[in-house]
């Protein structure tokens, strides 16, 4: 592998870099031997995984051999080394960076926000060089192999009944951690999730506890986000981060996380739940202490059940949790179903009055460990726990600080003044009307109240982080535009900054702005024109016009569910998607996460057919689509994004971080470096808006086409927030025709060039389409049917049936046809320039005769035409343009011969503007 040196210290690289690369590991270098944070983006495809696991560990290495070195100049008693700094080792060894011994060398703590994603960094690890140490953590929901643990509802159960169960020594998996975790088959692979778990079944260990166990003698540790965030979370996990290098990967979803693991809603349903749950216990209790002849309130605990818990503390816990029930629905609400927002101090006034406090969380605590760790395997109505567990953690959440320290669990500190306590009514439909348990009937009784405690500063997050003696903090992802505002929400020095261009040419991305559709009607998502009938039709004529022109998969992203949902109604009433689809087939991101993979699958398979047209995907900004998915080479050739996807502005949640913002920039000082409320409500919309954008190219060798379909966008100020690497490429257009044209042009181009650079991968996956092709999931009839069908997705479609009628009038109108090659996969031309050649000679043949053995794809529909250029026209001879009267084949199938060889009659439109446009009012009265 070629080695690169870099501030004095060499890089084991998998290839040689390019420039960016090198640029990337030059910051990561800088942040690790100034020991200082940085903010790193870099776009997808650019390699920024593999320079972080080389450049951290390249880095480690060297610090390790600098120890070395100074241990051996004390052995030998010399002064070559002792006299001066180790200007050999670098800036990396001088004196006082260089750790006493090898037990001292900085830990690598790794994280992303998924475990999927960790494990493709995993992978990425196995192609270098390295071969640290390594441990994943996970939970015991992920790692438990223990059957009777496994059976558990809940995460929460798991963890008491596997905690019974080791205390007693019961679980032999567990049992056999200790002699087998040191086996060189266990100790020294690299190993992911899925493998821990595959150890663990073969060899009768945990993986859950083998897992730890590597902790203590890892170099590089992988874990999620919130293991790192959450204060309970790293202290079940037993994390350590004093001295450690903490690298944030995709850390555009770090401002969120931040501020969810600190917040909490406690609903009626929590408290109903926890209180019914103690009551059964209490009466069991009260059962067996009179059996067994010992007075209420005296006694040894309860040891035929097996609760060390007096009947007395049972009887408190319950009477603490009335009045808290009690005091939250005392607080007056204004009328309505609007709620009441208080200090983020008066969580403390309000747990005081239920005789929480610092003094008494303690004990509170421990009673609720022990009785849930009892109720722990049991089975029945009255076990669910799930109540009482959550107000265990928003216990621990509130006080997870001591008052002198000044964190959150301080009525005066300053911890608390990024929170905000918001008390509203509790919405229906309730949970409670969903069940019909027994423990359900208290919070049934009448509408309560629900307690939100809301932290908006992820700097308050990140600032622990840094108490915590984190030696370098590195947050990077693709998508951190702007990066300096970014910075500024974390609270906390970044004196490192990159933003990384593209290793892609300037012929491998088309970037457009789309103010107005083919009829001319404007795009937007704003509120008050979103769901209006001009904007959803002219929406939908620019997506027939993008999907006839982009080869292979499309994505297409939405602002939200209801605008997705919305204009697939609107567009299935008015016969759109049946147009659409004898386009490209329709799949739709569903809400639940229940039928996504099988979507997903179905799409892959749909886009790797042979003779395929390709398909569209229906997604929606920052769901689960938006990230973490590979739409790689052919299937997301094209991004279309239909508006801005701002948070919905009435949201309370929304409401109050601005106002938060707002209130701590009007301060000045410190406590004014915020973002104003406006800016941070624009970037999150423009921050969605670049993460989807980040789906089309993938690699050195993908291209793609992004088309932003939203007059907004024409804006300055909405351009600068997009990432530094597409900005360049950006061109605001007057005309849709010039669209069509331009991105025609674009792919033809495109097509032809990347077909003769990129290299033929040896193995599928690595970089072309044909790759890219082979791993996607087989077709498979059943599943395509069912994903493809709207209605299974869209709510408001669920009882329509899909393929509504046609129209006498529709019939009788006048339809722009055009003709798609579909042929075998070995007799099709390679590359769009070749087919785009092959069929205009067919055109220009006599009789239009399809070659033998070749089939036909014939999709009617209201759209404007692909645009055909054949040579004349593209030596600048204007072609002439027929309108050929006949009947409407909108019966046509979409597969098949023509009998007879017959040329078929296409339909053109007679003016040249509006075959340049696309489809008109006018001309298509339905669209």
């Amino acid at each position: 592998m070629p080695k690169i040196t870099l501030s004095g210290v060499t890089v084991d690289f998998p290839f040689q870099p390019y420039r960016c690369q090198e640029e990337y590991m030059s910051k990561v270098l800088e942040c690790l031997q100034k020991k200082v944070n940085g903010v790193l983006e870099s776009p997808t495809g650019t390699g920024k995984t593999l320079c972080l696991l080389c450049t951290t560990l390249a880095w480690r290495e060297h610090l390790r051999d600098a120890v070395s070195a100074r241990r051996i100049a004390e052995r030998v008693r010399g002064e070559l080394f002792l006299d001066r700094p180790l200007s050999s080792w670098g800036n990396v060894a001088s004196e006082g960076d260089v750790p006493a011994c090898h037990a001292d060398l900085p830990k690598i703590i790794y994280a992303s926000r998924t475990h999927s994603q960790l494990t493709q960094v995993i992978s990425e690890l196995r192609n270098t060089s390295y071969r640290p140490r390594v441990c994943v953590l996970g939970s015991r929901e992920q790692l438990c192999i223990h059957p009777e643990v496994k059976k558990q509802e809940s995460n929460h159960m798991q963890v008491h009944l596997c905690r019974k169960k080791v205390a007693s020594r019961s679980c032999h998996f567990y049992n056999n951690v200790e002699e087998k975790s040191l086996e060189q088959e266990l100790a020294t692979p690299i190993l992911d999730i899925e493998d821990l778990v595959r150890s663990g079944n073969k060899h009768k260990l945990c993986p859950y506890y083998l897992a730890r166990n590597l902790k203590q003698q890892a170099d590089i540790i992988f874990m999620p986000y919130n293991y790192l965030l959450d204060a309970k979370s790293r202290r079940a996990h037993g994390i350590d981060l004093k001295g450690t290098v903490v690298i944030f990967d995709e850390a555009h979803n770090v401002e969120k996380m931040c501020e969810e693991a600190a917040s909490f809603d406690l609903t009626p349903h929590d408290v109903a739940s926890g209180l019914d749950v103690i009551s059964q216990v209490l009466e069991e209790q009260t059962k067996a202490a009179q059996q067994a002849g010992l007075q209420l309130g005296v006694g040894e605990g309860s040891p035929s059940t097996g609760l060390n818990l007096e009947l007395e503390d049972l009887a408190k816990l319950k009477m603490i949790l009335l009045r808290l029930e009690g005091a939250i629905d005392a607080v007056e609400l204004p009328g309505g179903d609007s709620g009441v927002t208080k200090p983020g101090s008066y969580i403390f006034e309000l747990f005081a009055e239920a005789q929480i406090t610092c003094q008494t969380k303690g004990c509170i605590l421990d009673s609720l460990d022990q009785l849930i760790q009892h109720l722990a395997g049991r089975t029945g109505l009255f076990t669910n726990t799930a109540g009482l567990q959550k107000l265990a953690d928003i216990i621990q959440s509130v006080f997870s600080a001591d008052p002198a320290e000044g964190g959150p669990g301080s009525a005066t500190g300053p911890g608390s003044q990024y929170y905000k306590v918001h008390i509203h009514p509790d919405a229906g439909p309730r949970r409670t009307a969903q069940r019909s348990d027994a423990w359900n009937t208290t919070a049934a009784r009448k509408q309560g109240k629900v307690l939100s405690y809301w932290c908006f500063s992820p700097g308050h997050s990140m600032r622990e982080l840094v108490r915590q003696g984190v030696r370098t903090l590195i947050l990077t992802s693709g998508t951190l535009a702007p990066v300096s505002s970014f910075a500024l929400e974390m609270q906390i020095p970044f004196p490192v900054f990159l933003e990384n261009p593209h290793v892609i040419d300037k012929h491998q991305i088309w970037v457009g702005v789309i103010p107005r559709g083919p009829d001319g009607a404007q795009l937007s998502s704003a509120f008050d024109k979103r769901f209006s009938d001009e904007c959803l039709s002219s929406l939908g004529k620019a997506l027939g016009n993008i999907a006839r022109v982009v080869p292979h998969g499309l994505l297409v992203f939405f602002p939200s569910y209801p605008v997705m949902e919305k204009s697939l109604e609107f567009w299935q009433a008015r016969d759109f998607t049946r147009k659409l689809e004898a386009l490209k087939p329709l799949f739709v991101e569903p809400r639940s996460k229940g039928g996504f993979s099988e979507v997903m699958a179905a799409y892959y398979a749909r886009v790797a057919a042979p003779g395929s047209s390709g398909a569209a995907f229906l997604a929606v900004c920052r769901g689960k689509a938006s990230e973490g998915l590979d739409f790689a080479d052919a299937n997301g050739r094209g991004v279309m994004v239909t508006g801005l996807p701002y948070p919905p502005r009435l949201d309370p949640r929304v409401v109050l971080k601005m106002q938060f913002l707002d209130e701590m920039r009007g301060q000045g000082g410190a406590a004014g470096q915020f973002l104003s409320g406006h800016d941070w409500y624009r970037q999150q919309a423009s921050r969605a808006v670049n993460q989807a954008i980040g789906r089309v190219i993938r690699h050195r060798h993908d291209y793609g086409a992004v088309f932003l379909c939203d007059h907004r966008f024409a804006y300055p100020d909405a351009r600068a927030q997009l990432p530094s690497w597409v900005r360049p490429h950006v061109k605001v257009y007057d005309s849709f025709g010039h669209v069509v044209r331009d991105v025609a042009q674009f792919f033809r181009v495109a097509q032809k060039t990347m077909s003769l650079l990129a290299p033929r991968a040896a193995v599928p996956g690595l970089g072309t389409e044909e790759g890219s092709a082979a791993v996607a999931m087989s077709p498979s009839p059943l599943p395509t049917r069912k994903a493809m069908s709207l209605d299974v997705h869209v709510p408001s479609l669920r009882q329509r049936h899909s393929g509504s009628p046609v129209t006498a009038d529709a019939e009788g109108s006048l339809c722009v046809e055009y003709e798609q090659e579909a042929v075998r996969a070995q007799c099709r031309p390679r590359g769009l320039l070749a087919a785009l050649e092959h069929s205009e000679q067919l055109a220009e043949g006599p009789g239009d005769k399809a070659i033998p053995g070749e089939e036909e794809a014939h999709c009617p529909t209201l759209l404007a035409p692909r645009e055909k250029r054949p040579a004349d026209e593209q030596r600048g001879k204007r072609k002439k343009v027929r309108l050929v009267s006949g009947p409407v084949c909108a019966s046509s199938p979409r597969h098949g011969g023509r009998s007879g060889g017959s040329p078929r009659p296409l339909w053109l439109l007679t003016a040249p503007n509006q075959a340049e446009g696309g489809v008109s009012g006018p001309t298509c009265p339905q669209a």
